[in-house]
């Protein structure tokens, strides 16, 4: 039997892999539209601040 590996994405603010089952978000930059944020159901619960990595902007 064969396994195949899942690859989980990681939350942007906590770096956390989040599960496919999991309320998560993922969208462009505000600031530089170059680089996807994805942000994981607790994160965004708490409004934890995440940053990206390309332009360095700073958004809850």
């Amino acid at each position: 039997m064969t396994h195949k590996q899942l690859n989980l994405v990681k939350c942007s603010s906590c770096n956390k892999p989040i599960p496919p089952y999991e309320r998560a978000i993922k969208f462009p930059c505000p600031n530089c539209g170059q680089t996807t944020i994805i942000r994981c159901e607790r994160c965004r619960k708490l409004v934890n601040n995440y940053i990206c990595i390309n332009c360095g902007f700073k958004g809850p």
